[in-house]
């Protein structure tokens, strides 16, 4: 049976197609939340060593990542896309690292790109875990349908703090108090 705990070692983050034109027609309110959430994550993956990769889905119409997000891009380029699941892009697949067996997963749209991509991961037996306060879709009810939808799929749906602190596992990791803010 797979690890239902998410370790930082076994770690890799994929943050899918949030860009400037996608995030423009989201609720705005709900938007802003999900981006503070993903700048959570990238922030405690750069600082737990956690493999980040990213896509954007045809970015010469839906523009590049949010700057919100891209200042935290250490030795991440964004993999441009047209399929809606990341993994059937070459480049993608290839940055899923061997040795990563969880992937954590937020971005845009969860209906679309984020289920498309996690179905896909499940059918290579990574264990997906799906944050749900860090992917967000136009239509609450579409966001609702794909959590439960990657759920009943596999997918282990959660939320920032959780991964943050199983990353994290103990208090008096080095990182703690550093990360800790971050929720704050």
């Amino acid at each position: 049976m797979a690890s239902l705990m998410n370790e930082a070692s076994k770690s890799q983050l994929a943050i899918i197609d949030v860009q400037t034109k996608l995030c423009g027609v989201m609720p705005t309110v709900e938007m802003q939340a999900v981006t503070k959430n993903i700048t959570t994550l990238l922030q405690a993956a750069n600082r737990l060593a956690v493999p980040v990769v990213a896509t954007e889905q045809y970015p010469q119409a839906l523009g590049a990542t949010v700057a919100e997000i891209a200042q935290y891009f250490l030795k991440v380029k964004p993999i441009a896309k047209t399929a809606f699941s990341a993994y059937a892009e070459p480049k993608f697949k290839a940055q899923c690292q061997r040795d990563r067996s969880h992937i954590v997963l937020v971005g845009l749209e969860a209906h679309i790109c984020v289920l498309q991509t996690a179905l896909a991961l499940l059918a290579q037996q990574k264990q997906v875990f799906v944050v749900a306060d860090a992917v967000i879709s136009r239509q609450s009810l579409h966001h609702g349908n794909a959590l439960t939808r990657l759920a009943n799929a596999g997918c282990i749906v959660t939320n920032t703090e959780s991964v943050l602190f199983e990353w994290l596992s103990n208090a008096n990791h080095e990182a703690f108090k550093d990360l800790s803010r971050l929720i704050k």
